[in-house]
């Protein structure tokens, strides 16, 4: 058998774990060839390969990125995209495919198996906001990021009392910030989830500086003031028709100086957070992803996503992933607000 492998929209620490894992059981274990499609479904689409076997993906565990390298490519909003998907998996030999990607590339990849393509997907994301799964891998690396960016800025804050903001990606879900400003120590963590008043924020601010220590606010670039609206970068829209998110923090900042009189600085974190080597969570977690994905083509059980649920890895259906997104439930922000002000 021939095992297709790609990786699709952002990237993100972990993805070389799951192509080494996949690799290396399918070869060990049940003797198969692979081949890796380059750019996202830009590969398969355009007949774009590279070669997958042990040595190659020899060294790559720890090393954040994909050697595949990653696209938005949507094969739906192209003429005759997937016809040239199915001709050059055909033309490459292909019997199956390991999909690893969010909920653009799992969306695609589930329309791709209900027309007849053998696909088995895996979850990534550092927003951690697919369906059916308790964590993505990838989550992990950009929350450990987020709390170190926090952690220095703490003291940079009360050097100059000043209020810091800490902008961090997740776009419409609060994963990343609230686990970073829990962790970080956060006066505050707003969250899309949960339109914030603003108002309320600075009363936050003003109570922090009364204990003669500079709050850190994290909020979410999907964040909306309540009676507000979402704000984006520049209007314009991927191939998936998703905005492009960020301003929400440098807006914060001028309304909390122009309310309190308090100065107010804003650092946006932005793809350092998908960026660089992956925690040994992220590294395990992706390793058995992988591990299991192989196992699913093996079986001939296709149509399905690996998850993981407590400390078990399951298949969950492929179109389960992305019916919805998996937000923050209101009960654990509650948890966070005892640490707010």
């Amino acid at each position: 058998m021939r095992v297709g492998v790609l990786t699709g929209g952002g990237d993100c620490p972990g993805l070389n774990a799951v192509i080494r894992a996949a690799v290396r059981k399918g070869v060990k274990e049940y003797g198969y060839e692979f081949i890796g499609f380059k750019d996202g479904w830009k590969g398969p689409l355009e007949g774009l390969t590279i070669p997958l076997d042990i040595s190659t993906t020899r060294g790559i565990l720890p090393r954040g990125g994909t050697i595949l390298g990653s696209s938005r490519t949507n094969p739906f909003k192209i003429d005759g995209g997937i016809e040239k998907i199915k001709s050059n998996l055909a033309a490459h030999g292909v019997d199956a495919l390991i999909a690893i990607g969010g909920e653009d590339t799992l969306g695609v990849a589930t329309k791709l198996h209900t027309l007849g393509v053998n696909v088995v997907g895996v979850p990534k994301t550092i927003d951690n906001d697919l369906n059916n799964t308790d964590y993505t891998f990838g989550f992990d690396t950009a929350v450990n990021i987020a709390v170190e960016a926090i952690d220095r800025l703490h003291t940079t804050a009360e050097s100059h009392h000043r209020t810091l903001i800490v902008e961090v990606m997740g776009r419409h879900a609060g994963w990343i910030a609230l686990h970073a400003g829990l962790a970080g120590g956060a006066a505050c963590i707003l969250i899309p989830e949960i339109p914030f008043s603003i108002e309320k924020v600075c009363e936050y601010v003003e109570s922090r500086y009364q204990t003669n220590y500079a709050p850190i606010i994290v909020i979410a670039e999907g964040a909306v003031p309540k009676d507000g609206d979402l704000i984006t970068k520049d209007g314009t829209l991927d191939s998936f028709g998703h905005v492009k998110l960020s301003g929400i923090g440098e807006w914060l900042a001028q309304e909390i100086e122009k309310r309190t009189g308090k100065e107010a600085r804003t650092s946006v974190l932005g793809h350092i957070q998908r960026g660089g080597t992956p925690t040994a969570f992220d590294r395990v977690l992706a390793t058995r992803f992988g591990l299991h994905a192989i196992t699913a083509i093996h079986d001939g059980d296709f149509g399905k996503m690996v998850a993981l649920h407590g400390t078990q890895i399951d298949r969950v259906l492929l179109s389960t992933a992305t019916e919805k997104l998996k937000l923050v439930d209101p009960a654990l922000y509650a948890e966070a607000e005892i640490f707010f002000g």
